[in-house]
């Protein structure tokens, strides 16, 4: 597999100053709850254009600070979730990252922005073959996709420096644990009705933690590992 630098048009089109504002309502968040957003990854909020990866009957709303729908009962995050999450995954050029859950493949522009490698996986066949087209005509060589269950990983590509789960798990699955690279940080929402954003990180000596960020609201994690956790309760 063959990756190559992403490439993101330059910011000189209509929706530039929208992606202005958009950044700083997502400095100001950070600053209200306390989980600030560092100004590397505002920058790269500012060049990744989100109108382009919603419906078009949306876009009069791209750059709104709120998640959006975007068909089959998922949803483009809400751009401040997405910049913590990025924040908090902490990827660089030397990182190859796992994302599970592509959705409109907007989380995964911003991811391949900053990492050296991104596989994601999305187990909705429809968006991820939109996905994969508009992700290839912005240029980000440095991405693989796939249709499949998330929840198992991508074990032929493990261990991953950073794996982000871009939907609520009821728990944390154990493969994605399993191909998180000793000194590697984990994003996730986990929980039912009340879900919070966890980062979780894996020491050297493989102990795993797990930090409290803040309440969130996301869709489900749809998976073989809910059979798997049911099965063994």
């Amino acid at each position: 597999m063959k990756f190559q630098k992403p490439h993101v048009p330059e910011p000189g089109d209509r929706y530039a100053r929208a992606r202005d504002s958009m950044t700083e309502e997502i400095r100001a968040m950070g600053r209200e709850t306390g989980a600030c957003v560092s100004e590397d990854v505002l920058s790269v909020m500012k060049k990744v254009p989100r109108h382009l990866f919603i419906p078009e009957n949306e876009t009069w709303s791209a750059y709104c600070n709120i998640p959006l729908p975007i068909g089959h009962g998922q949803t483009i995050s809400q751009p401040y979730i997405v910049a913590l999450m990025t924040q908090l995954l902490a990827p660089t050029r030397a990182d190859t990252v796992l994302e599970v859950g592509t959705g409109s493949g907007y989380q995964t522009a911003i991811l391949a922005e900053m990492a050296g490698k991104v596989l994601s996986v999305e187990i909705l066949a429809p968006l991820a073959a939109r996905a994969t087209g508009l992700l290839g005509r912005l240029g980000y060589g440095n991405v693989r996709l796939k249709v499949g269950d998330g929840s198992e990983g991508w074990k032929k590509y493990s261990p991953f420096d950073g794996i982000m789960v871009t939907a609520a798990a009821d728990h944390v699955p154990q493969r994605l644990l399993d191909q998180l690279k000793s000194g590697g940080r984990m994003v996730i929402p986990v929980g039912g009705y009340a879900q919070a954003l966890f980062l979780i990180t894996k020491t050297q000596n493989g102990v795993l933690r797990a930090e409290h960020i803040l309440p969130v609201s996301f869709v489900p994690l749809i998976g073989a590992y809910q059979k798997n956790r049911l099965s063994a309760d």
